[in-house]
């Protein structure tokens, strides 16, 4: 039996949520073991050979390889997590969206000062979310050593928004 790629796992919608969007669905990634297990797989080897202390995962598809990917490398797992939603003292960063602002929160005791922090979430589109997280984790001392991301759609151009840490993935689709 021929194995398959990662990418065999993503299906692609067209036209959602708009006409000429090419949608990368990772349900689908997720709805199969060997698929999921090859994600989580190709993340780790990313990170075999990096000095880290702890993986921040952003809300909410970066807890579902974030944590995997901790628990794989005995790694303690931090949320980023959208503003409200997270019960102790924390830190927040707001951003721009399309339409408006978000924001993200932190505990302000999840990081600690000289931590070597990877960001892990599934999709880097115009990188403003895993930016914010990154300024989190620098207001509370802490080092962002790698952005690791399942997908990538290279037309929203976040790896530039992102020029300033060391960013990969696992795949990269051209246009948005």
């Amino acid at each position: 039996m021929l194995k398959k790629k990662l990418e065999d796992y993503v299906r692609t919608i067209p036209d959602f949520p708009l006409p000429g969007i090419m949608f990368r669905d990772i349900t689908t990634v997720l709805a199969d073991a060997d698929g999921l297990q090859l994600a989580i797989d190709s993340m780790k080897k990313e990170l075999e050979d990096l000095d880290f202390d702890v993986i921040a995962g952003a809300e909410a598809r970066g807890f579902i390889f974030g944590a995997p990917l901790a628990y794989a490398l005995h790694k303690p797992f931090v949320l980023i997590r959208k503003k409200g939603k997270l019960p102790g003292v924390t830190v927040q960063q707001s951003y721009d969206l399309e339409y408006g602002k978000a924001t993200v929160e932190m505990h302000k005791d999840a990081i600690q000062p000289g931590q070597r922090v990877v960001i892990v979430d599934d999709l880097i589109a115009t990188g403003g979310t895993v930016l914010a997280g990154a300024k989190l984790i620098e207001s509370l001392g802490g080092k962002v050593v790698r952005m690791l991301f399942l997908m990538e759609l290279k037309g929203l151009l976040g790896r530039r928004r992102l020029k300033d840490y060391d960013v990969r993935s696992i795949l990269a689709y051209e246009g948005k």
